[in-house]
Order: C-alpha cells, then sequence, then structure tokens
C-alpha cells in the first residue's frame, strides 16, 4: 500500500491493522472511532495538528518493510 494524505485511515487499517500503532504513538489516539476511519489521513492530521506528510512518509516506510518481508516469504498480495 502506498499512503497519501487522501488515503483514509479505514484504508490504512485494513491493509495493517498494526499501522494503528503509528497512528496512535504520533498523536491520533481515535483510530478506533467511527468518523475516524472515514477522514482522510490529511484530515485527521488537521484535527490533532499533525504533519500529514511526515505521517505519511512513516507509513509508508512501514508498508515497505512489510512488502519486503512478504516478498522473502513467498507472499506479495500488492502483484
Amino acid at each position: 500500500m502506498t499512503v497519501t494524505k487522501e488515503t483514509a485511515i479505514g484504508d490504512i487499517l485494513k491493509s495493517s491493522r498494526e499501522a494503528a500503532y503509528i497512528l496512535m504513538e504520533n498523536g491520533m489516539p481515535c483510530v478506533g472511532c467511527a468518523v475516524a476511519l472515514t477522514e482522510t489521513l490529511e484530515e485527521a492530521c488537521m484535527v490533532h495538528g499533525l504533519d500529514a506528510d511526515d505521517l505519511a512518509a512513516q507509513l509508508n516506510d512501514y508498508f515497505d518493510i512489510i512488502n519486503e518481508e512478504e516478498k522473502q516469504d513467498g507472499f506479495n498480495f500488492d502483484e
């Protein structure tokens, strides 16, 4: 998955529930809120005073690691 500022929080969490930890560690504790799931990363970051570009980069780094591990294990769901 590639995360942009326009990516919905719900889509991020569908790709990996563990991504919630990255969001929460960055000051977004309400990732389970029904409203948060439909918000874009940029909208959620504005509410919480966070940098959407920085958070997207952190999430993309995480997904890059996950994708690399899947390739090593013989799985690649992005193909």
